[in-house]
């Protein structure tokens, strides 16, 4: 900045002005995330390790959900849901009154709007073959419910004829790698491939593993009211994106049956009736994403 006339005649603004730019040009990709790298057939490989509860947390995983999605009008909603911090979302109310229409085009509305589950946790990368400069480092990671249940799977196994017993994945001394295994089924990736080793100890040396437990990052973040919308900002992203900006009022929608209305509401459309909650509960269950982005 120049202070005077004199220094503004004698100044270079050549290298700031660039240093200007490249900030701009700066990705705002947030690099403390991993995200496994496919090749050109949609295969992927790594081995990472999921690491205990941080200092900051009560739990080593968080759970949260968003909304994505495009509408027929063209337009994409992209918002966390606040479900995730026991607020009720607009979206979902919407979704459950389509739902209770009894019309399966409505019902096929509902399962593209519907709220994916996420699960954020900290990593330690053991292997990465498409990014070596990853190994040996903590990274967060958010993955779908495909993966979710292969870490409920060793927690819990499941009755059989074989006495398994099972054991904490995120922990340093009685966990295990977990071998990723990204494959391309029908377009989409699928992880039915992905596996535990037998349990062992990340590292035989204390110092090592509590330098990476140090390097671990929190993950109250997830949860934080500021990273979700209110509800009367929500609504309004939310019928705008489902509106035909052609008409005056807001009138098409992504449905052939009515457009939900704040002043006729059903006891289904209410968020803390039972009805609205079985809905919720429905397809906290029955999600199948497995892939977060």
């Amino acid at each position: 900045m120049a202070t005077s006339f004199s220094a503004l005649k004698n100044s270079n603004a050549v290298e700031s002005l660039t240093k200007k730019m490249e900030s701009e040009n700066k990705s705002f990709v947030d690099d403390r995330f991993w995200k496994p790298v496919v090749d050109a057939n949609g295969n992927g490989f790594a081995i990472i390790r999921f690491l205990p509860v941080s200092k900051e947390d009560d739990s080593p995983w968080v759970k949260w959900y968003n909304h994505a999605f495009k509408s027929s009008t063209g337009k994409w909603f992209i918002e966390n849901c606040p479900t995730s911090i026991g607020q009720d979302c607009p979206v979902c109310v919407n979704n459950s009154k389509l739902w209770n229409s009894g019309l399966e085009s409505d019902k096929l509305i509902v399962r593209a709007r519907k709220r994916q589950v996420k699960y954020t946790t900290n990593i330690y990368i053991v292997s990465d073959p498409k990014n070596p400069d990853n190994e040996g480092k903590v990274f967060l990671y958010t993955f779908g419910t495909k993966i979710f249940e292969k870490i409920k799977g060793c927690i819990k196994p499941e009755d059989s004829f074989e006495k398994v017993v099972g054991f904490d994945p995120f922990s340093f001394w009685e966990g295990a790698n977990f071998k990723l295994r990204i494959k391309n089924v029908a377009k989409q990736r699928n992880y039915d491939s992905s596996s535990f080793d037998t349990p062992a100890p990340l590292s035989n040396d204390d110092s090592v593993l509590e330098k990476i437990w140090e390097s671990e990052y929190s993950l109250k973040e997830f949860l934080d009211p500021k990273l979700y919308l209110n509800h009367q900002v929500l609504e309004k992203k939310f019928r705008d994106s489902i509106s035909d900006v052609s008409t005056p009022s807001i009138q098409a929608t992504a449905s052939p049956v009515q457009e939900y209305n704040d002043e006729a509401k059903t006891e289904f459309d209410t968020p803390t009736s039972n009805k609205y909650q079985e809905f919720l509960n429905k397809f906290k269950e029955d999600s199948t994403e497995d892939d977060p982005f």
